[in-house]
């Protein structure tokens, strides 16, 4: 294979793929500004750059100043082509950040060194870590150390130093967790079961930091001012006038290496004397030249010849125009950005330290395309044989033209058509608005942002289209997850144009015409059938904001649909669905994100004036439960005394039914692997499962899911023992004890059979009346899961001692099922305000006795249906009804869900952010001063339904000093009783006696949600009958 491809080496190992990624406001598009103006082919001005936002050509993205989506632009720097991708940096549109991690193989992680490290960098870094990108470093805004915080150098070097460090502790706590899980699966698993290549390359990896100054891979700069530099480019400035090799100064240049005049040596902390007065190398000969040329610059008594020298020393060509211009900071930027230009700096890093596709796609396949371990042997060989060969070309990269040609599309992006080109590669006319591309429902074209991994793309080929569902060694039963399509135009993108190419070779990036009825999300493209599609990106939230959308004119429904369909399609993340009320749901990931959303819907794809309605907000329902009751609520479960009794309208049927709170770690297990979960109970077998979305929060690629999920339920249910308050050896192995019992015995999880509820088998020693049948149940989810070794079923089945009994028997396993659907339905809708049950378990023991002075069953089966309807029928309502009312007697309570919210603001405003945040429940987990800057940052957790309006009511009340970025964090449970009733006196006078007692929040919101689902509501309409009210307010 090496040797083969060796001739298309030279064109493919100069081309890199990168992304900017960074928190929202720290420079990403106007660092993406300065190197298209440089290395662009004249598209941008280099007097623009910076000012203009070349990248963010969407007029929504224009006005509010932040980017929105990710584009891309091809650059050429010497003779290397970079493919660079701007991505957002709001929460909001992080899913614009996965589709920019999947095409990129190298990333440029911005930090502003003012800021600092904030969420968001946090929440690119692990993408960059999942997505295996080689990241480098860039410290941004470097000139507001100077004029805004006028630190000194050797205080601003500390900064940078911290930053540095943080960033490094980041990714190196990913390393960690990987090396960790890594280790548990090799205990876990059988020898020889965990690949010998993953552990080794942790190993190199783990050496150093990741981020290193003298390794070239971090630059400092100032993108506005258009400057910037590496360590490399000072070490080769200072190698003729120190007399030492550019080696020797690049490793010497950072970190505790000072230079000793006298000696001219470069010596350690303790060679240097001085005492504290002693300046790093980095400080004297890096940081203090360019506080100097600063300083006489814009102060108004600077030294003007420090510019002179600056120039004369470094030959640098500056107009004399530009040196008399009036605004010092134009004067500034002409000297600093030809004397350190930044598009030098940044790109020859990126040449430098990003590795070319070829290298790129050998350490990328295993997140990629992972190893598919094949455990049938009915499959056919040849397929096998195939699928392993187009794997090995992804791998190597392989652009020859009898390659098979694969392509991954990370998402589908709209264009109007009139802003295709018009004329092809020999003037050809190629989009005449006549012969509209099929759609004619819309002025939008539907082009496919792909990235190329194996062989040689051109129009017109026919390639086939695979969902990430898609198994190849299924054959025939595949057929609905693999389309095939032709490509009708390839483009080169370069921001808002399109450059039509007729082919385009493996490990560039490209947009395709021709897919828009294909593809909804994303998708594999492959010349072959025998291909496996690649894993599925990894999203870091989840659409939360939902609201329900209609025409304001009920004729335009039509219109609407269409547009949510092509909204659909147009943006990763979005979600369109119809509720079970017949509303057009939409979910967003934010507030930001839904007006986008509405606004493309309004002006592009429907074209029609909407109503929206106010935030559609989920709730869950659960029991008050302390962990420190744990024992006490597993013995109440297992000695049967505390439960609900309900029988079925005809009586042959008797339900009992008790229920427990589930440890909240457990809960948060089997929420977050819900869509494993699915894979593994719902049994779709063989490989499709086992590559699906197995990583939900862990980051282990090569490892068998069941294993570590299991494993995963176990540390959860350890680890709620372990919590407990009175920490007792001997309670926490009576627990223990208890726990693995229950967990052989799960039958099924609820709601839709993958919810974070449990259903129990009854235990066998339970009795009930003399000639009734229990129905067993069997632990289904406990054998998928591992927990059982082989069905118990042996000696569960009682003695059938007569007809009747033996008829009985089979009937209750009949019934099973039906026991099981109520559990559904009981769980997916509960008693409080139908909304989803949350975290907890149920034991349901259903009774069947024969019918009364009826002999004969086949009569009795003839008369039931008449009188109550069908039998199984009044099982499934029986058991939903015992459900809820048990989960009602026990002190039900509301759960919602939480925002974690981070606030930045001067120290002023405290009070009245502070205001706001008591407004709006929320509840303050940190408060703390940003070192070197006047700044507090401030983190809480805010209700999801308080946080509508929550931006804007900060900046109003801050006067737009405060910011603030709210991601999804988990679920909570409301403390207040929806149902409280003051009992005692203390309770009587703190709330009166009942009669007047207001609402709660808890009651406020389940009234609420009662409200919009049409349910009846308990509220007083007449206040106060016996005071007359008049509208004079006389005193």
């Amino acid at each position: 294979m090496v040797d083969s491809d060796s001739d298309s080496d030279p064109e493919t190992r100069k081309i890199r793929n990168i992304c900017i990624l960074a928190h929202v406001d720290h420079g990403k598009t106007t660092l993406a500004d300065h190197l298209i103006a440089a290395s662009g082919g004249g598209v941008l001005h280099p007097k623009l750059a910076g000012r203009l936002r070349f990248m963010d050509y969407l007029d929504e993205e224009q006005r509010r100043a932040i980017t929105m989506k990710s584009s891309s632009i091809a650059l050429h720097y010497k003779d290397h082509s970079v493919n660079l991708i701007d991505s957002p940096g709001h929460m909001d549109f992080c899913s614009e950040v996965s589709t920019a991690a999947r095409l990129s193989d190298g990333a440029l992680i911005l930090v502003d060194a003012v800021e600092g490290v904030h969420i968001q960098t946090h929440a690119v870094l692990r993408q960059c870590w999942i997505e295996k990108l080689s990241p480098c470093l860039v410290l941004n805004k470097i000139d507001r150390l100077i004029c805004e915080l006028r630190l000194s150098p050797m205080e601003a070097y500390t900064r940078l130093l911290r930053i540095v460090h943080e960033v490094n502790g980041i990714v190196s706590g990913y390393k960690s967790e990987k090396y960790l899980s890594d280790v548990d699966s090799v205990l876990a698993g059988p020898v020889g079961e965990m690949g010998d290549d993953e552990g080794f390359e942790f190993v190199e990896d783990d050496e150093e930091d990741t981020f290193q100054p003298q390794k070239g891979n971090v630059a400092f700069v100032c993108a506005l001012d258009g400057w910037g530099f590496g360590i490399h480019e000072f070490a080769e400035f200072y190698a003729s006038k120190l007399g030492a090799s550019t080696a020797a100064l690049q490793k010497a240049l950072w970190g505790p290496r000072y230079f000793n005049p006298k000696t001219k040596m470069i010596v350690g902390k303790k060679g240097i004397g001085g005492g504290n007065k002693a300046r790093p190398m980095f400080v004297q000969f890096v940081l203090e030249p360019l506080w100097q040329v600063y300083q006489a610059a814009l102060d108004a008594d600077g030294d003007k010849g420090m510019l002179e020298k600056v120039i004369k020393s470094f030959n640098l060509s500056v107009p004399a125009r530009e040196l008399q211009n009036k605004d010092q900071k134009v004067v500034l930027q002409a000297v600093m950005s030809r004397w350190l230009p930044l598009s030098d700096a940044i790109l020859s890093m990126v040449v430098k330290c990003m590795p070319d596709p070829i290298a790129a796609q050998s350490f990328r396949v295993s997140r990629l395309l992972p190893k598919r371990e094949v455990l049938d042997n009915l499959v056919d060989s040849n397929v096998l044989a195939e699928a392993e060969q187009v794997r090995k070309s992804v791998e190597a990269c392989d652009s020859r033209l009898e390659a098979p040609c694969v392509a991954f599309v990370s998402k589908m992006f709209a264009v109007p058509v009139k802003m295709l080109p018009q004329r092809g590669l020999r003037g050809e006319v190629i989009n005449s608005p006549t012969e509209e591309i099929g759609e004619g429902e819309s002025d939008e074209c539907f082009l496919a942002f792909a990235r190329i991994f194996s062989g040689v793309l051109y129009s017109r080929q026919r390639v086939f289209v695979l969902s990430a569902l898609y198994d190849p060694l299924k054959g025939d039963s595949m057929q609905k997850h693999v389309q095939e399509a032709e490509l009708q135009s390839l483009y080169l993108m370069m921001g808002q144009g399109l450059k039509p190419v007729a082919s385009a070779k493996a490990g560039n990036v490209v947009a395709i015409q021709g897919l828009g009825h294909h593809i909804l999300k994303s998708a594999t493209l492959s010349s072959t059938r025998n291909c496996w599609p690649f894993s599925s990106m990894i999203f870091q939230v989840a659409p939360t904001l939902r609201v329900a959308i209609e025409p304001s004119d009920p004729a335009d429904m039509g219109a609407l649909l269409r547009g949510l369909k092509l909204l659909n399609r147009a943006d990763p993340f979005v979600e369109v669905t119809v509720s079970a009320r017949g509303e057009h749901v939409l979910a967003a990931a934010g507030e930001v994100h839904l007006e986008r959303c509405v606004k493309d819907l309004k002006d592009r794809f429907a074209k029609v004036s909407l109503e929206v309605s106010s935030p559609l907000v989920s709730y869950k329902e659960t029991i008050e439960g302390e962990v420190s009751h744990m024992l006490e609520n597993l013995k109440s479960i297992s000695a049967g005394s505390d439960y609900v009794e309900k029988a079925t309208p005809n009586g042959r049927c008797v339900v009992r039914v008790q229920v427990m709170k589930l440890p909240p770690t457990l809960t948060k297990v089997l929420d977050e692997s819900s869509v494993l979960l699915g894979d593994i109970i719902g049994a779709k077998s063989g490989q499709t499962s086992k590559s699906l979305e197995i990583r939900r929060s862990n980051i282990v690629e090569d490892e068998n899911p069941i294993v570590a999920l299991k494993k995963r339920i176990m540390d959860a249910v350890e680890k709620d023992i372990l919590s407990m308050t009175e920490i007792d050896k001997e309670r926490a192995d009576k627990c223990r004890v208890k726990w693995l019992k229950l967990l052989k015995r799960i039958w099924a999880l609820g709601p839709r059979h993958i919810g974070p509820n449990i259903l129990f088998i009854p235990d066998f020693k339970s009795k009930g009346a003399d000639s009734s049948v229990l129905i067993h149940g069997s632990p289904f989810v406990s054998e998928r899961l591992g927990f059982v070794d082989e069905p118990i079923d042996g000696d569960t089945a009682p003695e059938t001692s007569s007809e009747v009994t033996q008829a009985l028997s089979m009937e209750a396993e009949r019934l099973e099922s039906s026991v099981v659907s109520g559990f559904q339905l009981a769980t997916a809708s509960g008693p409080l305000c139908d909304e989803s049950m949350w975290g907890l378990a149920f034991i349901v023991e259903a009774y069947i006795s024969p019918f009364i002075g009826q002999a004969d069953e086949s009569e009795t089966s003839h008369l039931q249906p008449e009188q109550y309807g069908i039998f199984t029928g009044q099982v499934i309502t029986t058991v939903k009804d015992a459900c809820r009312v048990a989960v009602l007697q026990k002190k039900p309570r509301l759960v919602e869900a939480m925002y974690f919210c981070e606030l930045n603001t001067a120290p002023e405003y405290l009070g009245p952010m502070y205001a706001v945040l008591g407004r709006r429940r929320a509840r303050v987990s940190k408060e703390v001063m940003q070192e070197g800057s006047p700044l507090f940052t401030v983190h809480a957790y805010v209700p999801l339904s308080e946080s509508f309006g929550f931006a804007d009511e900060l900046r109003r009340w801050t006067s737009g000093a405060a910011s603030v970025l709210l991601v999804l964090s988990h679920w909570e449970a409301l403390p207040q009783d929806p149902f409280f009733v003051p009992k005692t006196e203390e309770e009587i006078e703190e709330f009166g006696d009942g009669s007047s007692v207001p609402p709660n929040i808890a009651r406020k919101l389940i009234d609420a949600v009662r409200r919009r689902k049409g349910l009846p509501v308990e509220e007083k309409v007449v206040q106060h009958a016996t005071k007359q009210r008049t509208l004079a307010r006389k005193v």
